[in-house]
């Protein structure tokens, strides 16, 4: 079989098929394209290593790693860049830092390999709605890899007059590293707009005034200058959850928010809506908070205001 990256099938080789990456595979298949994949799960991969993949895909190889940041990204990319040949192209979708995209870039160029690194948003539902997809590498690498990009991002929307039209749901936003630096900011702003709505949930629900709380909200998600996806997502969560009872109020971070907040501090941007959100993630981590502790204490040192003595709970205690 002939792969021509020009019509309608191509080949990827596609490492990590976990949540994201197996509903890309899914999605690629269902557009026609060949996929091998890789997952260190037997039940999920069609190949058991990463040689195997490799010698499974027809020159120019594409390959696709969607593996978490840091060093399972480092050591796949490593791998390939021993196996792959000069001409084939390395994708990395998953949420590695900018700064680490050039690193491996330069490596691959040293042994003729493309690099293009790919910002992916789209989460779980990605398999029906597309993915929005953020890419940074080489004009000539983007296009080897431009029909899986086109088969990934979402449909495109169509002007007035009935016209598809062009970027929506792909950017291909400069050389290597922009891509993920422009999915960096896109999680920032992410952070904020998920605070933001938070917040505001939580004042209408302190007040006794607004008696259909998730009505409310669900109301905004029509007509109004605040709809958004992630609003219909906060709806859907209160339907399944009113009060939000079966979860605590713990928020990790991925990475994306702080690398965000340590940009804008060097370029001098100033994005104190996405800190305190940021911020916001850690006191949520909190059981009880050290700076809250001291200022107690300093208000009942100036001024001889109450404290709340912490309870002893000597049943708690081993004999």
């Amino acid at each position: 079989m002939i792969y021509d990256r020009g019509d309608a099938v191509v080949q990827l080789g596609l490492i990590g098929l976990g949540k994201m990456g197996g509903n890309m595979a899914e999605r690629l298949r269902r557009a026609g394209h060949e996929i091998v994949g890789y997952d260190r799960s037997p039940g999920k991969r069609d190949v058991d290593s990463l040689p195997a993949l490799v010698e499974a895909l027809a020159a120019p190889r594409v390959v696709w790693v969607m593996v978490p940041a840091g060093d399972p990204t480092r050591q796949t990319v490593e791998e390939l860049a021993g196996l792959l040949q000069p001409g084939d192209v390395i994708i990395d979708g998953g949420n590695s830092k900018y700064t680490d995209d050039q690193v491996h870039d330069v490596m691959c160029r040293e042994k003729g390999i493309g690099y293009i690194d790919a910002g992916v948003s789209g989460g779980v539902w990605g398999l029906e709605n597309g993915y929005a997809l953020m890419v940074g590498g080489t004009k000539e690498d983007v296009a080897k890899a431009q029909p899986i990009f086109d088969a990934l991002k979402p449909p495109a929307p169509h002007d007035e007059s009935g016209q598809p039209m062009p970027g929506a749901g792909f950017v291909h936003a400069g050389p290597v590293g922009a891509g993920h630096f422009s999915k960096m900011v896109h999680n920032g702003i992410e952070y904020a707009l998920m605070q933001a709505y938070g917040e505001g949930y939580e004042l209408l629900a302190a007040v006794d005034l607004v008696e259909d709380v998730p009505g409310v909200i669900a109301s905004w998600t029509q007509g109004t200058v605040i709809r958004s996806w992630l609003l219909d997502l906060l709806v859907r969560a209160l339907d399944e959850d009113p009060d939000l009872d079966r979860i605590t109020g713990y928020a990790e971070d991925s990475g994306e928010g702080r690398w965000t907040v340590e940009q804008a501090i060097e370029n001098a941007v100033p994005v104190p809506t996405i800190a305190a959100s940021l911020f916001a993630r850690f006191s949520s981590r909190q059981d009880d908070s050290p700076t809250m502790k001291a200022v107690a204490a300093l208000r009942n040192q100036f001024g001889g205001h109450a404290v709340r003595a912490v309870q002893a709970q000597e049943a708690e205690r081993p004999a």
